[in-house]
């Protein structure tokens, strides 16, 4: 006998997933529905003798989709063949949307589902001004009426008891007018539905996935015959559902004088405001940034010294040989590369959960809808985008929280192009190389030129989100249509379990990527294919009898690491870098800077037989560095390697190109996809490749 499905059902911001979180607890996971990138949030709880498997629907106003994730919630009541199809429907309203909730009720009953109605966050309810006889209102929806409050657990109990209750008689609220009769008998002829409201909806929708391509070709030809447009059938029903609700309801929700609204009111006129709205935003972003950094720095600092202990620690008690090196150097510090990203990552949901939860995050979606909508993006979008200045792995998780589905994949495909912080060390270093230290117009050049280099993160973002737009097709067209809600305090145990979801999945998901491309790259860094690499002494011993000791280490490291697989491959690039004015030893950069940008300042440096512990922020080390890079002499071209030609095609190369290994696996993991992964890798690489060489071709 399989497990009871309870599906809850509720519109945006009606502590849908609050309710969730309390009643599954710690018995839930987050996938995504299969083949697509919409989030499915899934638990389990025993109860009343039996386990009920709990599904959290995404968040709708309609079961009429307009967005990928309303689509599943209309598939998974409508299909009786879907696997997550429930037994029961739990539809959740908060005091200040009861009417519209009825809506989604009456719209789920209609369909034939069992459903039972819960009134959400009931504390509030005296203090918005809200009045509810629950006996007229339990009459009205013919089933039992429930109140909860998910921060407190107040009526969770009796909810979770209710989970037996399966509503069958429901009165259809919605009369079908006479004008459609026809065509919706001939539809019922075709397809014989459980109620005549299904064979509506079927005809009032311009597509419905789960049906095949003939059933699709026999809805269109029906619409086609009786000239019927699904928009005017959709707004026919809403305008005369929600009407009769109105009026039916007029002595069942009363709505007194309501203090929180006028609240809400005074403050969203400060929020809100055309030009205080954006100052106290940007304000906001910026101090959610500085947050980032400042409360995630001790602990990366922390969680960095410790592991290089560890890996000292392990490498000091085993055997020396590959394998202790292949375990403590790739294994090991890959490890600490994925851990290391973990507080940017909890500290930024951390705050992202504090926007939601307060309701202020629906004020930034409005706010900026109308300048990233030309775009093809989404007003959520901009946290994605400004979180991609800190680090790309976040920021692109941060996506999640946009509903529309080719939205939200646009947003991430073009995030990587906001210029993160890894970039820096490699722009600082380049920036000194190859840019005079002057001034012009008053201004330091290199400054300029660094901020010229974020400018075109974000010019490129945006560009490439309004070519995506128009390339990436989605048959549900995205409006911004939303209640902003009223501002509450955070209900701490979603905050919490947010952050838990994200961080989790990053370290299980996309660090299983990150730790095999490490290693991968380790293994390619400190192996060879023959005795130059084995023999990398010796062969430099010959070459430079009287070396000293301490050259000696450093001329060997870069010896092997010339002869190592890496070496060779960067050498085996070397005729496609050559146009970009680069030679085989930038190639072995450009190829290891895949591990983490940060990298390649660390193999230049071993390159260049200077130990890959050189700190660009120190100065003096720095400046050995740069001595080192300005004598180097390009052997295809008998010019200095880093002049301003092949320094600024570097520089743009950097600019453009995807980041890094961790961006690659956290694209992986959010799309569910290789092949956005790898459309966006492509599509970032030729950019860089396309603009490194037309700056080289006219600077050289």
């Amino acid at each position: 006998m399989k497990n009871p499905i309870i599906a809850f059902l509720g519109n945006p911001n009606v502590g849908k997933t609050s309710l969730f979180n309390r009643i599954t607890k710690l018995h839930q996971h987050v996938g995504n529905y299969p083949g697509i990138t919409v989030e499915k949030r899934e638990g389990s709880v025993k109860a009343n003798g039996k386990t009920y498997r709990v599904i959290d629907l995404p968040g709708t106003y309609t079961l009429f989709p307009t967005s990928m994730d309303e689509e599943i919630v209309y598939n998974v009541l409508a299909d009786r063949n879907n696997p997550a199809h429930p037994d029961l429907v739990v539809v959740v309203a908060e005091p200040n949307n009861i009417k519209r909730s009825i809506v989604l009720y009456q719209q789920a009953r209609e369909l034939g589902v069992p459903a039972i109605f819960v009134v959400n966050m009931i504390d509030e309810i005296n203090a918005k001004g809200i009045d509810v006889d629950y006996q007229k209102l339990e009459a009205y929806l013919h089933t039992k009426v429930y109140t909860t409050d998910a921060r407190n657990g107040k009526g969770i109990t009796q909810l979770i008891h209710a989970f037996d209750e399966r509503p069958s008689y429901f009165p259809s609220q919605f009369v079908i007018e006479e004008a459609y009769n026809t065509a919706l008998q001939e539809a019922k002829k075709a397809f014989p539905l459980h109620t005549e409201y299904q064979t509506w909806q079927f005809i009032a929708q311009e597509n419905i996935s789960f049906l095949t391509k003939d059933q699709q070709k026999t809805l269109t030809d029906i619409r086609e015959r009786y000239q019927l447009s699904p928009n005017v059938l959709q707004q026919t029903e809403a305008i005369k559902r929600n009407t009769k609700i109105e009026e039916d309801l007029k002595t069942v929700i009363l709505q007194k004088d309501n203090h929180h609204l006028h609240k809400t009111n005074k403050i969203d006129k400060v929020l809100l405001h055309p030009v205080w709205g954006y100052i106290i935003f940007f304000f906001l972003l910026f101090l959610v940034f500085q947050l980032v950094f400042i409360l995630s720095e001790p602990i990366m600092d922390w969680i960095d010294e410790n592991f290089s202990a560890l890996i000292d620690y392990t490498a000091g008690i085993l055997p020396e040989g590959p394998l202790a090196d292949l375990f403590t150097q790739g294994v090991l510090a890959g490890i600490g590369g994925i851990i290391i990203f973990v507080p940017q990552i909890a500290i930024l949901f951390l705050l992202i959960s504090l926007m939601e939860e307060t309701g202020y995050m629906s004020r930034v979606v409005f706010l900026m809808d109308r300048w990233l909508r030309p775009y093809g993006l989404n007003g959520k979008s901009v946290i994605p985008l400004m979180s991609g200045v800190g680090c790309a792995v976040p920021a692109i998780m941060a996506a999640r929280n946009i509903e529309n589905t080719k939205e939200r994949l646009v947003t991430m495909l073009v995030t990587p192009f906001m210029t993160c912080a890894a970039r820096l060390p490699i722009y600082v270093v380049l920036i000194s190389l190859v840019i005079p230290n002057e001034t012009f117009l008053g201004f330091g050049l290199q400054g300029l030129v660094l901020n010229i280099l974020y400018l075109l993160g974000v010019v490129a973002a945006l560009l490439s989100a309004a070519v995506l737009n128009k390339i990436i097709k989605n048959q549900h067209k995205s409006f911004l249509i939303f209640e902003l809600p009223s501002y509450k305090s955070p209900d701490w145990r979603n905050v919490g379990t947010n952050m838990w979801e994200k961080t989790s999945g990053f370290l299980f998901q996309a660090g299983k990527i990150i730790l095999a491309m490490a290693v991968i790259l380790w293994v390619l860094g400190n192996f060879g294919p023959n005795d130059k690499f084995s023999n990398a002494e010796q062969y430099v011993q010959q070459a430079n009898p009287t070396i000293s000791k301490g050259e000696l280490d450093e001329e060997v490291a870069s010896f092997r690491l010339e002869h190592s697989f890496l070496g060779y491959m960067g050498m085996g690039i070397e005729p496609f870098v050559k146009p970009l004015g680069y030679d085989w030893k930038m190639g072995i950069g450009l190829i290891s800077s895949f591990a983490a940008r940060e990298v390649f300042v660390g193999t230049m440096a071993t390159v260049y037989s200077l130990g890959e512990d050189i700190d660009p922020d120190d100065d003096e080390e720095r400046e050995t560095l740069l001595g080192r890079m300005r004598s180097e002499i390009n052997r295809n071209t008998g010019e200095p390697s880093y002049n301003l030609a092949s320094g600024i095609s570097l520089l743009l190369f950097y600019a453009f190109a995807m980041q890094c290994m961790s961006t690659i696996a956290i694209m992986k993991r959010e799309t569910g996809s290789w092949k956005w992964t790898l459309i966006q890798t492509v599509m970032m690489t030729g950019i860089a490749y396309i603009v490194a060489f037309i700056a080289y071709q006219l600077l050289k």
